[in-house]
């Protein structure tokens, strides 16, 4: 992990920022990511302290506190949620064991029992890549939290670890607590009518989901008839804002055999929801949670930037609001929109919807959940569809036809990004719209608009949107593009890739 920051008697003390430096495990959105090989017992050990620290210095830990731990299908899951328990030990707290759920199950448990937790998970970044989420006992982490974690320096008794950063004495995890996971299930059972999904003839995808198994007590207890499909031991990436495209094909391979009303499935902690229409055809993520927020009858819709605009055009809801690109920044809109409305509704292009308010719909509750869920979009649009006699594919009929497209030029710096891009910053805003002209009219025509949230996001004439963002998190410039059509969304992103790609040559 690097050299220590100093060293006092029998003690180490380390920096975050240090292990940071020296590991390469950073903070993205809701906790930290690496590789694996990067996440050694030491380092996963200093990160949880310090989480645990930061807890401790803004009072949410009272002594002997319990803090709840749970994980997903990686091969590195095991062993690193035991590093995570030993830590927990050596803070002198209690870890709870609530075993391989659904990342939204863990933070659900840690709101209903007022704990904070740790979700071991990657997410839905190939296995090679692992990472550790935070939740305080009011939700996820946000930016605050992260400043606050990163500030913290850790004592490291000598000893503790091997030269490699291995635990001297193998940690253990306590026997499994089920309690997380029933009360997920309970969640939407209790929510939607009894008998809601009767009659219908559901695929369920399960590949390496942690979702599988809740997902599958949902939808029987609902009445649906569900066939499991694709179920895998070995780790699969599964990326619902970039579907892979074998499971494409499957989807609508499967859809013809067995004639199923949807297929449903999610990325691997169970965050991001993947669902298809009838004929097999997955649903974009960004025009599901335009759909699950209308069953909700939601007053204000917070989403991300880069997100579908038929959330506006559809003219459903009486306040939106488009925030930077990660779940903290939809929460942080979130509480302030709930300062004014009264059903507010959170979601990302990814698909993942947040709960901000309770729900109440024909008598029944749903309590607020402001962490990315993927079992609540499915069960939502299912419902909003029977509500209206339709089929999926026919409910989406009833949006406004946006389509949009996304893509990335990966090992592309950061630095050069910024290089390119700033000439669409400059003030006043015509001068970008000119400089924009003179990069893209070729493609799109002549821009009207300019949104700087996050990147650079340009609206044209035609109705065209160009959406260019750097990764935050690694050197990769994003392009996201929407049309009114779903060709020209895809013509005009491979433009857009084509363009960016003579980039590194100027």
């Amino acid at each position: 992990m690097g050299p220590r920051v100093d060293k006092i008697k029998n003690e180490s003390v380390i920096s975050i920022a240090a292990v940071m430096e020296k590991s390469g495990v950073n903070f993205g959105t809701s906790g930290v990511r690496g590789q694996v090989v990067d996440l050694s017992d030491e380092v996963c050990w200093v990160y949880a302290a310090g989480f645990i620290q930061y807890l401790q210095e803004t009072e949410q830990l009272h002594p002997g506190a319990s803090i709840g731990i749970a994980g997903d299908y990686r091969s590195s899951t095991d062993r690193m949620m035991g590093v995570l328990s030993q830590a927990i030990v050596d803070q002198g707290y209690q870890p709870i064991n609530l075993g391989k759920i659904p990342s939204p199950a863990l933070a659900l448990y840690g709101l209903k029992q007022g704990i904070a937790t740790m979700m071991v998970t990657g997410s839905h970044i190939p296995e090679d890549r692992n990472g550790i989420k935070f939740n305080t006992a009011t939700g996820e982490i946000l930016k605050p939290d992260e400043q606050g974690i990163r500030a913290q320096l850790i004592i490291i008794p000598i000893g503790k670890f091997t030269p490699e950063g291995a635990l001297v004495r193998e940690p253990s995890l306590p026997p499994i607590d089920g309690s997380a996971k029933a009360e997920y299930v309970r969640r939407y059972l209790n929510f939607f009518p009894k008998s809601a999904l009767q009659g219908l003839s559901i695929g369920l995808y399960e590949h390496s989901s942690v979702s599988r198994e809740s997902l599958y007590e949902i939808l029987t207890g609902l009445g649906a008839k569900v066939m499991c499909l694709g179920r895998s031991d070995a780790f699969i990436s599964v990326d619902t804002e970039a579907i892979r495209p074998e499971d494409v094909v499957l989807a609508e391979q499967w859809s013809k055999e067995h004639g199923f009303d949807c297929i449903i499935s999610t990325d691997g902690d169970g965050d991001r929801p993947l669902l298809s229409d009838e004929k097999g055809v997955w649903l974009r993520g960004d025009v599901a949670g335009v759909l699950c927020a209308q069953y909700l009858a939601a007053d204000a819709v917070i989403t991300p930037v880069n997100g579908n605009s038929a959330l506006e055009l559809s003219g459903l809801f009486n306040y939106t609001q488009r925030t930077q690109i990660g779940s903290p920044y939809v929460i942080a809109g979130m509480l302030a929109a709930e300062r004014e409305y009264n059903n507010v509704i959170g979601y990302e292009a990814n698909g993942g919807v947040l709960v901000g308010s309770e729900i109440i719909k024909d008598g029944r509750r749903l309590a607020p959940l402001p962490t990315r869920d993927a079992a609540i979009v499915p069960l939502a649009i299912l419902m909003l569809a029977k509500e209206k006699g339709l089929t999926i594919s026919a409910l989406l009929k009833t949006l406004p036809e946006r389509y949009t497209v996304s893509n990335r030029l990966k090992d592309f710096p950061t630095e050069r990004s910024a290089q390119i891009l700033s000439p669409l910053l400059t003030l006043p805003l015509e001068g970008s719209l000119n400089s924009a002209e003179q990069l893209l009219g070729a493609l799109a025509g002549v821009p009207v608009a300019l949104n700087t949230t996050d990147g650079v996001r340009l609206t044209f004439e035609s109705g065209d949107i160009i959406h260019f963002r750097p990764s935050g998190n690694a050197p990769e410039l994003r392009c996201y593009t929407e049309s009114a059509t779903e060709t020209r969304a895809v013509a005009l992103n491979a433009a857009c890739m084509q363009l960016m790609e003579t980039w590194r040559l100027v």
